[in-house]
């Protein structure tokens, strides 16, 4: 299948890389990711030769999070509109967290909101000792409602509370404590040890990796993903309130939106 926002690619052992194709724009997500990526979720469960999935992102970055252009869309949209585009953006994250192979993160630079969402839904994230990330939401009067199962699944409540709503970004040594983040490689050594973690799952019988993934998931409660309707509810409840107006609309003048001190 051809896609305009992605890459992916499959080795002969087996090994498939599914690359964020934007580093132009930091790997932003917009309609047009957000259903690539699903339909590479799809394209690549189904794959019976596939061993394992590593998850990049081109350049420097691995994902900033939501599109500029894709932000002002939302933003015209009715309440219909708005909820329409969260559940696209946890019906990609919900494919890509049941995806029966096993998936690798390869996170360098930043992964800001739906970023962290990708990270949230793999099964190790290999980050770069440089890396950082954040849930930037609250600073323009919204909140990471459509991630938030998602996130909160992989970093439970306590580690969730301290990153969740403060908009404060965080570093690879917070993501290890919390559980986000599996291992941590100097830049120039992320690709050995992404290859490393990969190159584990050829040892082992593909369809007892696919049963045992499914039965973590199972044992660790419910699925993040049926929480979509209420997530999208309370994100299309924030874009209408006078804070969260003002907000998008500082931010998109380039101004100090009204609530911020210092």
């Amino acid at each position: 299948m051809g896609y305009e926002t992605i890459r992916v690619e499959t080795d002969a052992r087996g090994i498939a890389t599914a690359t964020l194709a934007r580093p132009d724009k930091h790997n932003a997500m917009n309609a047009r990711m957000i259903a690539e990526l699903t339909a590479a979720a799809v394209e690549l469960g189904g794959d019976a030769a596939i061993r394992a999935i590593i998850l990049a992102g081109e350049g420097k970055t691995f994902c900033a999070g939501g599109d500029l252009g894709w932000m002002r869309e939302q933003a015209e949209k009715d309440r219909a509109g708005k909820m329409a585009e969260a559940r696209a953006l946890a019906g990609m994250l919900g494919a890509w967290n049941a995806l029966s192979k096993p998936v690798i993160a390869r996170v360098q630079g930043a992964a800001y909101g739906g970023g962290l969402g990708l990270m949230a839904v793999s099964d190790i994230v290999v980050a770069a000792d440089n890396a950082k990330f954040a849930l930037t939401e609250t600073r323009l009067g919204l909140i990471p409602a459509t991630i938030g199962p998602f996130v909160v699944s992989r970093l439970g409540p306590a580690f969730s509370r301290q990153v969740f709503f403060s908009a404060k970004p965080f570093g690879p040594d917070f993501g290890l404590r919390s559980g986000l983040v599996a291992r941590v490689a100097p830049d120039g050594e992320l690709d050995a040890a992404v290859e490393e973690e990969a190159a584990a799952f050829l040892s082992c019988a593909p369809g007892a990796v696919a049963d045992a993934k499914t039965l973590a998931r199972k044992l660790a409660g419910p699925d993040p993903a049926e929480q979509a309707d209420m997530t999208a509810n309370a994100l299309a409840e924030r874009w209408e309130t006078e804070e969260a107006q003002a907000g998008i609309a500082a931010f998109f003048a380039k101004e100090t939106p009204p609530w911020r001190k210092g």
